[in-house]
């Protein structure tokens, strides 16, 4: 194959499969009976990657591949470009007809004579290339076309309208807003578009793995989907630059082949004009009426025209919009002027926004030739409104380029710290943030035990393979004691580093880890922040929190709208759930999640991700706590993120555990493996929850006490074991099925005396298990207030549950009308769960009630109990279709169609596909 002009391996395409199913229909019919297909595009976006992508798979093919690239400087050498297209074909000349062969080669300057008739090297150069494509495909590449010298362009232009009949195929680039030979041919035109913003920061991922992820952010938001500029943009970057450690400047450098490709246009402009462009480039949004006030009594719409006709921007008089065509635009005309141009715009532009702090603060930045603590003190004041805000990248780089300007060492580190600080704890990037707390520390080596530095240090401890929370603890702890907070609740760096030394207690599972915690939200003054206040009383012990703390709770939540902060909203999140009150959060929560979705707060997205997810679990919204945890999995699998992603382990344990799947200790073991080698022991004890689970859904009810009595022993509802109120009616009913009355009774009484008044499931969960101990004149009457609590509904899982224990106990006490009752709905909501061993126990009771019905005495639970999905997985398994076959025609992979499958067996009553056309027959 004859190779394109380049000297780099390409890197793989990213967001091209449209263009590339486009470029394979134009190959296949090129092969068979001759195509042609023309790419327009702007400069920069991928054309040239298109096209030697079309090349390689041109040779695959078997075809023969000729390139050509139009070069600016050439374009006035007639006949030029078709001369390098056409010499690889020379030993073809001689079996031209004389007259054709002696135009054609005229026409390329392999022989002297008079000028020839146009039509005649016309046809020449068509006859050419077409018998050469007799003995095998023939494919022409074509790259900028634009500069293509006219005659070439005419001759191309005529071989793409002419390919019909032969195995010809012709592929050219042009710039669109070019004049073309191809224009008017009718010929096929591919459109190249801008990568999507997903495409886009894999691209960049891949050519700088390096790059701090907020990084790869501003040039993917600065890019604009250009290929070219997601890899220039970061050619000029200082690796401080690239590590977050130090701020991006306002408008990002080109280098110097790029910045020349402009300059020449720039150069050309009137003064005015150009003045005009550097103010909108630093402006940065193009709005008209901000221009005009920045260059007061100038004609701006007169100095736009003369770059609007050399397509540096383009001027909306409908919106009062001005934009650069193209991304790299914006650099090349503030690379095009002296520093002390720029700084003057940008003083201008912050009394220009002054009734904006935020975007005046950045012009004073940007306008600042050295330290200037003043402007760092504005532009730290604006981090923190952007952090309420939820724009965590935003107070980020604020906090950041304060850093710089921050005369003083000691406010230097403070500010890298706090950064570093966001970027472990918030946004999720370890690596930034442990390159930033390493820079804080060398500024000033007495300062790295500043609250936020230890803060940052205990999540990357959590996060770490080698994670140690006894170390983390004894940081934090003595962060605090030492800081020169003075207790003031005011620091947002003390309350941030009690929230962390808060986590880590928990996690721990420690009893001894939580008194300093208390001692220093007590001392707090004025008084302590309620969110601190609530979460420290109720995070070790939701079981022990009081009616009226739990009313305040509910308060606070509904409160939360006005609440923007990611990490703060994790806080009223992480007790929330725990009380029964996360439905009032929902909404808050999935904003965070789409920002960490979107590469914002990616750490608190996961843990509120993990909050769903529980919810979900308790709630009945089992597919879609699924889907979250897949999707929690496999971004903190990608992140490296241990303790953050060890939440999902733990949900996909109790979805298997609920649905009776063997994966179910796996997973448990999964969750106790990353939280031991932490000594994260609190976190660990939470694997117990889905093995009791397990163990009571195939009636090991020895096993289920004994991982109950891990969660929480009998008789008490310990502190520091969240999952205690959950696992309580598993205990009591494993130990009445064990014989163990005493310690069932015990246990009934712990949750008297905690649970009722914290929610209505655990109200209900309560009654039940004081049913089970209860005599027989009393159990009915309790069981049936448990069956009625107001609200239970809304967690149909542990209501069914609770249903399925009355209908056994009424079996058993003869009541065989109630029984059924109770036992029919309980059955349905387990079938419409997919909770198979409840279902199975519950239809075997209703048998044994004397219940008659083929979907009880089979021992499946009919096509009612299908999910549309799991109908239309089965009809097509009925059908012959294997597993693969399945998953492509519905998205799926294989394996997750296994996983159908093996649901919907039991469901249906049969063990084998063989079965399945009956079954849905019926």
């Amino acid at each position: 194959m004859d190779t394109p002009p380049s000297a780099h391996a390409p890197l793989p395409l990213f967001g091209r499969d449209r263009e590339l199913r486009v470029i394979d229909g134009f190959l296949g019919r090129a092969c068979r009976e001759g195509a042609s297909l023309f790419l327009a595009g702007q400069p920069g976006v991928g054309k040239t990657r298109l096209l030697t992508a079309a090349a390689e798979r041109a040779a695959a093919l078997g075809g023969r591949v000729l390139w050509g690239t139009g070069v600016q400087y050439r374009a006035d050498v007639s006949y030029g470009a078709l001369r390098t297209i056409l010499l690889p074909l020379a030993a073809g000349f001689n079996r031209l007809p004389v007259h054709q062969r002696e135009a054609l080669m005229s026409a390329l300057g392999l022989r002297t004579g008079p000028v020839p008739d146009r039509l005649v090297i016309l046809n020449a150069c068509l006859n050419l290339l077409r018998q050469e494509a007799e003995s095998r495909p023939l494919v022409l590449v074509v790259d900028d076309l634009q500069w293509i010298d006219p005659p070439s362009a005419t001759a191309l232009g005529f071989v793409a309208r002419r390919p019909a009949g032969s195995r010809l195929g012709l592929i050219a680039a042009s710039r669109p807003w070019e004049n073309d030979p191809f224009k008017r041919g009718g010929l096929a035109r591919l459109q190249v578009r801008p990568l999507a913003d997903e495409a886009s920061d894999a691209l960049v991922s891949t050519a700088f793995p390096a790059m701090a992820p907020r990084v790869r952010h501003r040039v993917v938001a600065e890019s604009r989907g250009n290929p070219l500029a997601l890899l220039e943009l970061p050619g000029v970057l200082s690796t401080t630059q690239m590590s977050a450690i130090e701020a991006l400047p306002d408008v990002l450098p080109l280098t110097g082949h790029i910045e020349s490709a402009f300059a020449a246009r720039i150069a050309r402009l009137p003064d005015e004009t150009r003045h005009t462009l550097l103010v909108l480039a630093q402006e940065g949004t193009g709005d008209l009426r901000v221009l005009q006030q920045a260059v007061p009594g100038e004609p701006v719409l007169d100095h736009l025209a003369a770059a609007e006709r050399s397509k540096l921007v383009t001027v909306d008089l409908a919106t009062r919009r001005v934009a650069f065509q193209h991304p790299l635009a914006r650099s090349a005309v503030v690379d095009s002027c002296a520093d002390a141009d720029v700084r003057q715009v940008h003083h201008v532009l912050a009394q220009v926004f002054a009734y904006d702090p935020d975007r005046s603060a950045w012009h004073l930045a940007e306008a600042a030739a050295g330290a200037d603590d003043r402007v760092a003190e504005l532009l730290e004041q604006a981090a923190h409104r952007r952090l309420r805000r939820a724009d965590t990248t935003g107070a980020m780089e604020a906090l950041t380029r304060a850093a710089e300007l921050s005369a003083d060492d000691t406010e230097r580190s403070r500010r890298l710290a706090e950064t570093a600080y966001l970027a472990a704890c918030v946004t999720g990037e370890p690596e930034s943030a442990a390159r930033l707390l390493a820079e804080s520390r060398r500024i000033r080596a007495d300062h790295g035990g500043s609250l936020h530095a230890a803060a940052t240090e205990a999540c990357l401890l959590l996060d770490g393979d080698q994670g140690d929370l006894e170390a983390a603890h004894a940081a934090l702890v003595a962060a605090v004691e030492r800081g020169d907070h003075g207790y003031r609740a005011a620091r947002s760096d003390l309350v941030d580093a009690l929230d962390m030394l808060m986590t880590v207690c928990w996690a721990a599972g420690r009893e001894d880890f939580w008194p300093p915690l208390h001692e220093a939200v007590a001392r707090l003054s004025p008084t302590p922040p309620e969110v601190l206040l609530l979460t420290s009383g109720t995070c070790p012990s939701p079981a022990g929190t009081s009616p009226d703390t739990r009313q305040r709770f509910a308060r606070l939540i509904d409160r939360q709208e006005g609440e923007r902060a990611p990490h703060h909203l994790v806080r009223i999140n992480s007790s929330a759930i725990y009380l029964d009150l996360f439905d009032s959060c929902r909404s808050a929560a999935w904003r965070i999640i789409e920002d960490g979705r979107a590469g914002g707060a990616v750490a608190s997205g996961l843990s509120t991700l993990a909050h769903l997810c529980l919810d979900d679990f308790g709630t009945g919204r089992w597919e879609e706590a699924e889907q979250l945890a897949d999707e929690g999995l496999a971004s903190a699998q990608a992140r490296g993120y241990g303790f953050v992603g060890g939440a999902f382990p733990l949900l996909k344990a109790l979805l298997a555990a609920a649905r009776g799947e063997e994966s179910a200790d796996w997973w448990a073991d999964e969750v106790t493996r990353l939280a031991e080698g932490r000594k994260a022991y609190g976190v660990a004890r939470t694997a117990h929850h889905p093995r009791a689970l397990a163990a009571l859904g195939r009636d090991d009810h020895e096993a289920a006490y004994r991982h109950a009595c891990a969660v929480s022993p009998a008789g008490t509802l310990e502190p520091g074991s969240p999952h205690a109120p959950w696992v309580a009616l598993d205990l009591v009913e494993a130990a009445v099925r064990t014989g163990r009355t005493e310690q069932a009774a015990a246990h009934v009484r712990a949750m008297r005396e905690a649970l009722p008044e914290l929610s209505p499931r655990l109200a209900m969960l309560t009654l039940a298990a004081q049913a089970l101990v209860a005599p027989d004149q009393s159990a009915a009457d309790l069981f049936e207030r448990a069956v009625s609590t107001p609200g239970a509904h809304r967690w149909p899982f542990d209501h069914a549950r609770v249903q399925l224990l009355y209908g056994e106990w009424l079996r058993r006490a003869r009541a065989l009308g109630e029984a059924r009752a109770q036992l029919t709905t309980a059955l349905g909501a387990l079938r419409r769960l997919g909770a198979t061993p409840w279902a199975n126990r519950a239809a075997g009771e209703l048998r044994a009630s004397g219940r008659s019905g083929s979907a009880e005495t089979g021992g499946g639970m009919g096509l009612a109990a299908l999910t549309p999905q799991e109908l239309e997985i089965a009809s097509l398994a009925a059908e012959g279709l294997t597993n693969k076959q399945i998953g492509a025609k519905l998205y799926l992979s294989p394996r997750t169609v296994g996983t159908h499958l093996y649901r919907i067996f039991p469901k249906l009553g049969i063990t084998s596909r063989a079965s399945l056309r009956d079954a849905l027959s019926r």
